[in-house]
């Protein structure tokens, strides 16, 4: 009820009388006045005027599921949402929904996380009201070994949210971290639950640094406040990265993995160059020189053999 009387109130400039909402919705004035009050609780500016009724002026700076449901208009994804204050990791908790048979596009966000993990155990630091946190449950119809292509979707649909939102070119570093002007600013995580010859379920988390203030990023991070000169708009931004999600999702299942390679190589700030890659205990140097279909980086050794790599650590050498 909550979110028809915002999108009620949202779609008028002038005051609304407290009868006419009531009557539109199907509920009491009294009920009305309480849900009134519990969305200026939760940071709502919505005014009140005796014989002229009530007003909406802004939202507050919060994901909530009201508000990024709000004109989504997207298909399946995000058409559930786990909205949270704080957890202490999202991609945790969206396993343990997909593991309880959370429906495919089901989204878990949180304003902060206490243990916010990022790749081979590192954590993700993840101030409160600052960034976009969030683990998305897919359950697509692919192969485990074709599921690194989701870390690719990903990406390019940050990179593309981010050009379109605030005007800024994101590029990304092989696997799955997203750079502006050489320095961080968004990572992706993505597990799987799968057996031999099927997926059950694919969980992508992604951390970006919006609003994070300089002072409070490390030397190799940067934020989109940072880059951009300004805040960013925290629900618009989502709002876009769940519609690029879906679209680049379509995109996959309609054309082929080719179709987002391709879209990849576009943001790629690892291709061309000279990379060293510590995998497994030891290191391999080379220059980048694609990706395959399975989203594995092809490196060409100074022995002149080509080597896939599926996963590691790469360093950019010039």
């Amino acid at each position: 009820m909550k979110e028809k009387i915002l999108d009620y109130l949202k779609k008028e400039q002038e005051y609304l009388s407290g009868d006419e909402i009531a009557a539109r919705l199907g509920i009491s004035r009294q009920g009305l006045w309480k849900h009134i009050q519990d969305l200026k609780d939760l940071g709502y500016d919505i005014v009140a005027v005796p014989h002229l009724g009530y007003r909406f002026l802004s939202s507050p700076d919060r994901l909530f599921a009201i508000e990024i449901a709000h004109g989504l208009n997207t298909k399946f994804i995000a058409r559930k949402i786990h909205y949270f204050d704080y957890l202490v990791s999202t991609m945790d908790l969206a396993m343990q929904l997909g593991m309880q048979s959370a429906p495919h596009g089901t989204v878990v966000l949180a304003e902060s996380q206490t243990k916010g993990r990022g790749r081979l155990g590192r954590s993700w630091f993840s101030p409160k009201y600052k960034g976009i946190y969030l683990s998305l449950i897919l359950r697509p119809k692919i192969l485990p070994s074709a599921s690194p292509i989701l870390t690719l979707l990903s990406a390019v649909s940050i990179c593309e949210t981010i050009k379109k939102v605030v005007g800024l070119d994101a590029q990304i570093k092989w696997p799955n971290d997203i750079f502006i002007c050489n320095k961080k600013v968004a990572g992706i995580l993505t597990e799987m639950n799968a057996e031999v010859d099927k997926v059950n379920f694919v969980v992508i988390g992604i951390g970006l640094n919006v609003n994070n203030d300089k002072k409070s990023l490390i030397a190799q991070a940067t934020s989109l406040k940072e880059q951009a000169g300004q805040p960013v708009s925290r629900i618009i931004l989502l709002q876009e990265l769940l519609r690029r999600m879906e679209s680049n999702y379509f995109l996959l299942e309609d054309k082929g993995a080719q179709a987002i390679i391709d879209k990849w190589r576009n943001f790629s700030l690892t291709l061309g160059r000279r990379v060293k890659i510590y995998c497994q205990d030891k290191h391999i140097e080379g220059h980048a020189v694609d990706i395959d279909r399975d989203g594995a980086l092809l490196v060409r050794k100074d022995s002149g053999l080509m080597q896939k790599i599926f996963s590691g650590d790469v360093m950019h050498l010039r």
